[in-house]
């Protein structure tokens, strides 16, 4: 294992670190702590900081290229990720957001148990 097992540990205190961050209210500090990365979890956490941070667009692409880069082997970190530029719609005043994806969304969130999220989409 060596280094690698060691790395990979970094890496995880670094989204650890970008997750907490966005939890207490600093987006920039997220930024920072995720800004190495652009696999799925970090791409999902910039997304997020910049709808706090009210860069609507680009926390629509960051989110949506999370999406894709969860893919169907993680379905319920897929479905969050809609559910976030769900938000971001609302937010935005954007009515046009199609209502299907979020309902897809749901359905997925409520087949793994994820309750709480979905009663996110509920607000949505």
């Amino acid at each position: 294992m060596g280094v690698t097992s060691v790395s990979g540990f970094g890496w995880t205190l670094l989204i650890t670190a970008a997750a907490r961050a966005l939890a207490a209210g600093d987006p920039l500090g997220s930024l920072e702590a995720s800004r190495l990365r652009d696999d799925a979890p970090a791409l999902a956490l910039r997304g997020i900081a910049m709808a706090q941070l009210g860069d609507f667009a680009r926390a629509k692409e960051l989110l949506r290229s999370a999406a894709r880069a969860f893919g169907p082997k993680e379905p319920v970190a897929r479905a969050r990720c809609i559910v976030a530029e769900a938000e971001i719609a609302l937010a935005s005043r954007d009515l046009s957001w199609p209502a299907k994806m979020l309902d897809a969304a749901r359905a997925t969130l409520e087949a793994h148990g994820d309750h709480l999220e979905c009663r996110v989409c509920a607000l949505s």
